[in-house]
């Protein structure tokens, strides 16, 4: 049987923190997590032709990080982290950087051939040609595929098409609670609770799973016939750079590897809180927590 791969697909870029830059990006940081679960993962994206793609090559494989990311003519991306009093992160995100044009090539097409799960944002969707590769890719997955669209709402760059055409293409949709807010808006869904509006759009978009993490007050996991919550455990905060993502790579090796959708919310919150407990968005995951 071939082997088959969890993707991260989308920026690649370091986020420049206060004590130093660190190798981020919500794609190598979602499948840095899940493999960490005995998953094959690949982070697919682009880099420069510059000093700094070669320092996130060997960033990537420092992380033993597989990935595939073609060489464009345009520099590698960086974005400005700034953290307030709780550790909590505002970005500004450099623009016309390599990974705005992700070239599909006969790799990448191969990768997706093979992709047991795939998860994207509307943030790699800013540029037309980073765009159409990402749709490309979800149109070569087969047909048993976890797509998994972590909406990830940043600065202005996103709109209300690359939204919906992303909710129609994904079959888990993964949001936080202040997007769900503008999402409403958008779609001038009813002023309803925060559930009836997750499961308006499950109904909508034909999803499978919808997650709404809420900061502090928690995180919930919607199917068609069920509800999960768990409380956010209280801990001693360094940043929160990528522990999103890492919720979301972990919560997807977790359903790939057998697990109820209980379960595997139960562990994305439990590594989600360790995450935010380190500085940098790939620490090393305890035993006790990979077991």
């Amino acid at each position: 049987m071939s082997k088959r791969y969890i993707i991260g697909l989308g920026e690649a870029l370091w986020d420049v923190l206060p004590e130093g830059k660190k190798l981020g990006g919500a794609p190598a940081n979602f499948a840095y997590h899940a493999g960490q679960f005995g998953h094959d993962t690949i982070a697919v994206s682009a880099l420069g032709e510059d000093k700094l793609a070669e320092e996130t090559i060997a960033a990537l494989e420092e992380h033993e990080l597989s990935y595939c990311m073609p060489r464009v003519p345009y520099p590698t991306g960086t974005v400005q982290v700034t953290l307030d009093d709780q550790g909590i992160p505002t970005y500004n995100i450099r623009e016309g950087v390599a990974w705005d044009n992700i070239p599909f090539t006969a790799e990448v097409e191969d990768l997706a051939m093979h992709c047991q799960a795939v998860c994207f944002g509307s943030l790699a969707q800013r540029s037309i040609v980073s765009r159409e590769t990402i749709g490309k890719f979800l149109d070569h997955t087969p047909a048993d595929c976890m797509k998994i669209f972590d909406i990830n709402l940043r600065q202005s760059f996103y709109t209300k098409e690359i939204i919906e055409e992303s909710m129609k293409r994904c079959n888990i949709l993964k949001i936080n609670d202040e997007e769900l807010v503008i999402v409403s808006r958008m779609f001038a869904l009813p002023d309803l609770d925060e559930e009836k509006r997750c499961r308006q759009l499950i109904e909508t978009y034909h999803l499978d799973v919808l997650v709404l993490t809420c900061g502090t007050n928690g995180s919930y996991v919607f199917t068609k016939d069920t509800t999960s919550f768990q409380p956010t455990p209280k801990v001693e905060v360094a940043d929160t750079v990528g522990a999103g993502d890492s919720f979301t790579g972990s919560f997807c090796a977790a359903l790939l590897n057998g697990k109820s959708v209980e379960e595997a919310h139960k562990l994305a919150v439990q590594v989600s809180a360790f995450v935010c407990t380190q500085n940098g968005a790939m620490p090393v995951l305890p035993e006790s927590l990979k077991q």
